[in-house]
């Protein structure tokens, strides 16, 4: 695990352009695996209450564990506003299984090698070929990983999604050694105002 920065507060809850769904839109819905294999689909997610999905790079990223293992600490405190996280990457489910099996992940880890919610949610990072290069020169192979030759993961991102299906909050960064912190993502539910699951 590695820590990231914190994103900058007048930062929070901003999209670049052509990334993500805005505040105010219905989210996609999508059927994608989860660890062990089963389908999950997010209105079945969204109808036992609000989720805040957290698309990261990968179980091979140091940030990415890091924001999982911080999610994780503050579970409690998400659940007490009624929102559940929703951890969801390009690894295949025995990849994902890796990683809810690293600690003990009391939410959801979600398998999408193709790129089926990444792509509803407009978040995928195609990797070229010197940044593939690079990554499997640290020991990382997308391919394996993924199972899949696409080069792709996501941006960094977050969706607060309300039990009605409409996104309260989002938030995304390229720059994948900034992200929110605790702190944020409690205060952004809290601005969300979400009305009781």
């Amino acid at each position: 695990m590695k820590a990231y920065a914190f994103t900058a507060d007048e930062r929070v809850g901003k999209l670049p352009d052509g990334v993500g769904i805005a505040v105010g839109a219905r989210a996609p819905d999508f059927t994608i695996d989860d660890a062990s294999g089963g389908n999950v689909r997010l209105a079945d997610l969204i109808a036992k209450g609000h989720v805040l999905l957290s698309f990261y790079r990968g179980g091979w990223c140091p940030y990415c564990s890091f924001e999982v293992h911080d999610l994780t600490d503050a579970y409690p405190e998400f659940r007490k506003r009624g929102v559940t996280p929703v951890a969801i990457s390009v690894d295949r489910p025995e990849e994902s299984s890796k990683t809810a099996a690293t600690y003990e992940i009391p939410f959801p880890v979600l398998s999408d090698p193709d790129l089926v919610a990444h792509r509803a949610f407009r978040v995928v990072h195609v990797a070229d070929e010197a940044e593939f290069g690079k990554l499997k020169s640290f020991g990382i192979d997308l391919e394996r990983a993924s199972g899949r030759d696409h080069h792709s993961f996501a941006i960094p991102s977050y969706f607060l999604v309300s039990r009605d299906g409409i996104v309260r909050w989002a938030h995304a960064d390229a720059e994948y050694k900034v992200r929110p912190s605790r702190r944020q993502l409690l205060a952004a539910v809290d601005a969300a105002r979400l009305l009781p699951p």
